[in-house]
């Protein structure tokens, strides 16, 4: 079962400011440091969270975290921004209701780490899918991009928000997100030309020079060296928590998944190479002949290099620097500027230059990482955006800011309190009006389209004449003397007249958050804004992808004589468009609290903290959240967390949760006043009433604890002793078997020994009985065995002196008849002994012969020549006829294995040996040569596929053979193809058919002796084909050409065999000349090539190369 978990359980100080008691300024700042010492950042104000940043990493944001505050009710686990997130997050998904998170505190408050917070909260949380899962990446990695070129080190912060930030994240029915929207307001682009001292430029520069790669620098012609650039200040270029190379690699990875082109990627980059070369540019006064002075450009190499960069000619931009073109109606006048004027519109280019480019990467951004779909959308926005500024000096960027947060208190105040009265009415709870401190007069001074502060400004900068901040602040001090909240010491108040705080050239606006005074200086300048209308032109004249798209006025097609509307009518614009759409979504705040200035961890400046808390209103916040009821919640979860103070509902409840809630609280006796029902939670106005009720809770809670253990220590002592009881039977019952089994196996023992004493008694017994009679039957045995030794050994005697006795008589008689012999043969001997002797050592030699022979026989091969020497001449012609017979039948052996292809292979080598062999010098290499036929593949080559289907016949030759030119002895290829009717000239490149011979109309075929390929085919005369001449050809396989050509003609019973002439000096018909074609030997330095030369009108002559 879950374990449930209370916001009051386990607590530091107050979660909820809303209970603390006593409610005061130095109780807030002690409960909020309480819990920073803590490490508990986050604090409610209701359902408002105090967010203070650790400066530092804390382990509160692992995914663990974010599942335990998953689905969670927000007052349920220890404030965190994660229960902030989930609250917006399912009251979108769950309720349909458009939700706005507006996060806002000082520069380095945390404010732009606690978007990133809640957007990865929900990312988290949301849906997955890889769809779901791309447009959680793009809409995630927009953040680095934006800080790259919005965000810049401050004093206050390493990585301050330099603009105001406004995401509408779009979700679909389930909660998936969709896409989003991002609204910028007001960048600090004064930053791009000056930063204060301590502080640094926007990110993207260093940025750019720390990681860029060496090649992408020299393209961009920018070197690593900060000091080469004046707009980057050198005192604070380095920051030890920032990695800029790092964050670069960062910065392009995060554009490609957004879905930049690595073309945009470039076009931004040389853009930002542009606005460092436009700082480097100075001036110099020239005078003229009228006295006037005139600005001049020092060193244009820098100018060069950013024409280059951005596609203008040099000399459009050097013109624009140096003079200012006024058009009104239809005149044109032209002025030159001095060097302060040209100064200040290089500043004002590269002002607007790097504002455009920001403007837009934030829409290109938008066309990303929009929603796709048509339907409509859930919606969640989350405002990041500068928090109220009050430094030493304060300007127009100030003004403005300060602006936009008195309309974000305004709303702030009147949407926590349209909320509070919802939730009376909708519980059935009577409203009472609540007092509080309404800012709407400090906007309408502001904001008052006659006689507000921005009003004026716009008309002084629009009014002719001469206009400057003085006059703006003369009529300020006309015209607001009389407001409350305005102070001047030149205006009509007797009371500032003397005030030395309040310099001449300011004013001073009591805020909510307290008094700011602003310095007038600059005010007119900075809202203006203006850019001359001569830069616009040349920067549209630009031959770059971007630029024309970033100045549009430029255009001389387009000219527009309207002043463009001031920076402050713009921005009132915006921040009213934002105030609408705030207006019309649940919000959700989130108000960050910077403890120190030192940007050091486990610092807590009281003074500091105070400060903010006052000009947030966090103190206002509290007591309109507790003028009516401090504290409320469902019936359900209030009757589980104090169902054991009452016997009626402990331990459980049957009936609904609110009657249990109404039997509990009147049970304690809880004055009626004090608390309210509502139709699903109850409402208890004091804090007190709710620590009575925490602290009855714990005092039963140990009364129960101590029940529990009373009750588990009997429980426990007494599973001990039945523990015990079991475990003493057990062992007893164990031990008498131990005790019978050890008896049995003494008994069991003592029965094993008496019966092998008598086993081995009677065993012994009859052992010796065996012995006796064993002893008995090998005494017979003995005897026996000597009687038949006896027997036999008489026997052996007798039959050894009948032997030899027998063999006495064989050796007498075999004398006896040798001497018989030798007596009647010896009268024949003399007379026949020769011949016989002669006989049979013929007979002996010829079988040594024959058997030496048959082991000395040479290999089966036809071509083998060897053949045994013969040992003896009267031998001599046996031994031929041996070899010839055996020569014959490995002959007859070697063809009954040929197939029949085999057979016709060898019939065209044997019909070639007959044409060529000691006739034609390249004969001998074509031997060993098979005849293949077909060297082109010409079937399945689809090269030849056409030609080979215009081919009826069977193609029995298909090679590439040259063709030789008459008129210069060149040749070129041609395919030859020969059928058993005819002969094919094709061209080898598209295989068309140049020429088609029929093999009747050939007469001859005519060729050299020497190691060449040419050969004549001529013609009949008088044929169809030999109106064109005769061919001259040279061929690789010339010896298998002409035996196919002879062979197929000599098997044709239809015409004559085809004659072969071989002769070094032949003439061949070209068409009506007959030429002669002569073969003549070169010279060993010409090489190893053949070469075919036209002598004259008659004479061809071929050089072919010595034979080897």
């Amino acid at each position: 079962m879950e374990v449930k978990t209370s916001l009051l359980d386990n607590m530091i100080g107050v979660g909820d400011m809303v209970l603390l008691e006593p409610l005061s300024e130095d109780s807030f700042l002690d409960n909020l440091k309480n819990r920073f010492d803590h490490n508990e950042i986050y604090t409610y104000i209701g359902s408002v969270v105090i967010s203070l940043n650790p400066y530092r990493s804390l382990p509160i944001y692992t995914p663990d975290k974010v599942e335990e505050y998953r689905n969670r009710n927000f007052y349920e686990l220890s404030p965190h921004i994660y229960a902030l997130a989930d609250e917006a997050y399912r009251s979108l998904r769950d309720q349909d209701k458009d939700q706005c998170i507006l996060i806002t505190g000082e520069s380095g408050a945390g404010k732009t780490e606690a978007s990133k917070l809640v957007m990865s909260y929900v990312a988290a949380v949301c849906g997955k899918g890889q769809e779901v899962n791309k447009v959680k990446e793009q809409l995630l990695q927009s953040n680095p991009v934006l800080e790259a070129f919005g965000n810049a080190k401050t004093v206050r912060n390493d990585n301050s928000s330099r603009f105001g930030k406004y995401m509408d994240i779009e979700f679909d029915f389930k909660g998936d997100p969709l896409g989003g929207v991002i609204s910028n307001y007001l960048l600090e682009k004064s930053r791009v030309v000056k930063q204060p001292r301590g502080e640094r430029n926007f990110h993207i520069f260093y940025q750019l020079l720390s990681g860029a790669s060496d090649d992408t620098l020299k393209k961009l012609k920018l070197e690593r060296d900060f000091s080469k650039y004046n707009y980057l200040s050198l005192d604070s270029a380095t920051v030890s928590a920032l990695d800029d190379a790092a964050n670069f690699r960062t910065v392009r990875n995060a554009m490609q998944i957004v879905g930049f082109m690595e073309d945009e990627m470039q076009s931004v980059l040389e853009l930002v190479a542009a606005v460092l070369k436009l700082g480097n540019i100075e001036f110099k006064p020239e005078s003229r002949c009228n006295g006037m002075d005139e600005s001049r450009i020092k060193d244009k190499n820098d100018l060069k290099e950013m024409c280059e960069l951005l596609g203008i000619e040099q000399s459009v931009l050097e013109r624009a620097f140096s003079y200012r073109t006024v058009e009104a109606k239809m005149e044109k006048v032209s002025t030159t500027l001095n060097v302060a004027q040209a100064y200040y519109a290089r500043d004002a280019l590269a002002k607007n230059l790097y504002s455009r480019l920001f403007s837009w990467l934030v829409t290109r951004i938008n066309e990303s990482i929009k929603a796709q779909a048509k339907t409509r959308h859930k919606v969640m926005g989350v405002l990041d955006i500068y928090g109220f500024e009050i430094f030493e000096e304060n300007s127009f960027e100030q003004f403005i800011i300060n602006y936009c947060n008195e309309k974000l208190q305004q709303i702030f105040i009147e949407l926590t309190l349209r909320e509070e009265q919802e939730e009376y009415v909708r519980e059935g709870i009577e409203w009472t009006n609540i007092e509080y401190f309404n800012n709407a007069v400090i906007c309408d001074l502001i904001e008052n389209n006659q006689n507000g502060i921005l009003a004026m400004l716009d008309e002084e900068c629009l009014r002719p004449g001469t206009v400057t901040d003085e006059t703006f602040l003369d009529k300020l001090n006309t015209i607001c003397a009389q407001h409350q909240h305005f102070e001047s010491r030149l205006s009509k108040k007797s009371k500032f007249l003397n005030d030395h705080s309040l310099p001449h050239n300011c004013f001073r606006i009591q805020h909510y958050a307290g008094k700011v005074l602003y310095r007038v200086e600059g005010f007119v300048d900075k809202n203006n804004d203006l850019l001359y209308r001569d830069l616009s032109q040349a920067m549209y004249k630009a031959n770059h992808s971007l630029i024309k798209q970033l100045f549009p006025e430029g255009n001389p097609a387009k000219v527009n004589l309207k002043r463009p509307p001031t920076a402050g009518f713009q921005f009132k614009a915006s921040v009213g468009t934002l105030m609408s759409n705030l207006q019309t979504k649940n919000p959700n705040y989130i108000r960050c609290i910077k403890p120190n200035d030192k940007k050091a961890s486990h610092i807590f400046t009281e003074s500091l903290v105070c400060h903010q808390v006052r000009y947030l209103g966090l103190m206002e916040n509290v007591r309109v959240r507790r003028a009516g009821y401090a504290f409320r919640q469902t019936y359900e979860p209030c009757l589980e967390r104090y169902k054991m103070l009452c016997k009626n509902t402990w331990p459980h409840w049957r009936g609904p949760a609110r009657q249990g809630v109404e039997a509990l609280m009147t049970d304690l006796q809880v004055p009626a006043e004090e608390f309210s029902y509502g139709r699903s939670k109850i409402f208890i106005r004091n804090p007190r009433t709710l620590f009575f009720l925490e602290e009855k809770r714990k005092q039963c809670l140990e009364d129960l604890a101590s029940l529990i253990q009373k009750i588990y220590r009997g429980w426990k002592c007494r599973s001990h002793f039945l523990l015990l009881k079991k475990s003493q039977i057990v062992v007893a019952s164990w031990y008498r078997r131990y005790a019978q089994q050890k008896k049995y196996q003494k008994i069991k023992h003592s029965t094993t020994v008496v019966q092998s004493y008598i086993r081995g008694w009677q065993a012994r017994k009859l052992l010796r009985e065996l012995k006796y009679q064993k002893k008995c039957e090998e005494a017979v045995t003995t005897i026996s065995a000597y009687w038949h030794g006896t027997q036999a050994r008489r026997e052996l005697r007798r039959l050894k002196e009948e032997a030899r006795r027998k063999h006495a008589v064989a050796v007498i008689w075999a004398y006896w008849q040798g001497l018989k012999v030798r007596r009647d043969y010896r009268k024949f001997f003399r007379a026949n002994a020769g011949r016989k002797i002669y006989n049979f050592t013929i007979q002996r030699i010829m079988q040594k012969y024959f058997l030496g022979l048959k082991s000395k026989l040479p290999s089966m091969s036809p071509i083998d020549k060897s053949w045994p020497a013969r040992p003896y001449s009267f031998l001599d012609g046996v031994h031929t006829e041996l070899r010839r017979i055996f020569h014959l039948w490995r002959c007859k052996k070697y063809r009954s294995r040929f197939t029949e292809e085999k057979k016709a292979v060898y019939a065209e080598k044997l019909e070639a040996s007959e044409l060529f062999k000691d006739k034609k010098a390249v004969y001998p290499s074509s031997v060993s040569q098979p005849f293949k036929g077909d060297y082109l593949e010409i079937s399945k080559n689809p090269k030849y596929q056409k030609l080979s289907s215009g081919v009826e016949e069977k193609i029995l030759l298909a090679d590439v053979v040259n063709k030789i030119n008459r008129a210069n002895g060149k040749g070129s290829s041609r395919i030859f193809l020969l059928t058993k009717k005819s002969v094919i000239l094709a061209d080898q490149k598209t295989g068309q058919v140049k020429a088609s011979v029929p093999l009747p109309e050939l007469a001859s075929v005519s060729t050299s002796t020497q190691c060449d390929g040419f050969f004549a085919l001529k013609l009949k005369e008088g044929s169809a084909s030999a109106g064109k001449g005769d061919f001259l050809l040279s061929s690789d396989h010339l010896i298998e050409l002409i035996t196919k050509l002879h062979r197929i003609s000599s098997t044709a019973a239809d015409r004559e065999k085809l004659s072969v002439d071989i002769s070094d000096e032949f003439l061949v018909q070209f068409k009506q000349d007959k030429v002669c074609v002569k073969f003549i030997q070169g010279s060993h330095k010409n090489g190893n090539s053949v070469s075919c030369k036209r002598k004259n009108n008659r004479l061809l002559e071929v050089s072919v190369p010595p034979s080897p």
